[in-house]
């Protein structure tokens, strides 16, 4: 009984294509607008992703309208304007490094989650860094299941981004990721990826 449970919660072959076997980078868009509604519902699921604690660190700009996106241009790569600009959304995905300030809410079974961090720089950035980051990932995760198509990328100006977007807060940009639904006749062929028995082992 118990293996026939935990078989039927297993997702089907056409959803993990979607997350992952099928999904790729994308860099070309088609015109299609993704509804703030989406957006919303991305969010809905990421948040649910684990971090450390329960400290979800992330913090997100969704960059939709033409002039944020004029905002956005002068900070980015000139590799990446052109599929940024073509893009219906930007997400910035930054960490806050005041996340701590939350710890009571977000973990209320912690009797010191706030003090675990105060006065601690080093550990507030790398623990808002590496749960930040996760965030991006269920960001991505959250955005193929729901439909859509993503470009993560680096390749941009860090401090021109935080200075623009995030001038009155502690958030810090850590990377971005283009989000519709792509031009699937731009892509080149997938690239290889390593096999099991060159990046792990069972021990």
């Amino acid at each position: 009984m118990a293996a026939e449970k935990l078989k039927s919660r297993n997702l089907q072959n056409e959803a993990l294509d979607i997350i992952f076997r099928e999904a790729r980078t994308h860099r070309a868009w088609q015109q299609r607008e993704v509804p703030d509604a989406l957006i919303d519902q991305m969010y809905e699921l990421l948040k649910f992703g684990p971090t450390s604690a329960n400290c979800c660190p992330a913090r997100f700009v969704f960059v939709k309208s033409k002039d944020a996106k004029e905002r956005l241009r002068p900070h980015l790569d000139e590799g990446n304007k052109e599929k940024t600009m073509t893009a219906p959304v930007t997400a910035i995905i930054a960490y806050d490094l005041k996340f701590y300030e939350q710890m009571p809410k977000l973990a209320p079974h912690m009797k010191d989650g706030k003090a675990m961090f105060t006065a601690k720089p080093e550990k507030i950035r790398d623990t808002a860094f590496l749960n930040g980051s996760l965030q991006g990932a269920y960001l991505i995760i959250a955005a193929r299941a729901l439909g859509l198509d993503c470009g993560p990328m680096s390749g941009f100006d860090a401090d021109g981004i935080k200075k623009e977007f995030f001038a009155d807060n502690d958030y810090v940009p850590n990377f971005l990721c283009n989000l519709g639904y792509g031009d699937e006749s731009k892509l080149h062929p997938r690239s290889p990826r390593l096999t099991f028995d060159e990046t792990s082992k069972i021990i």
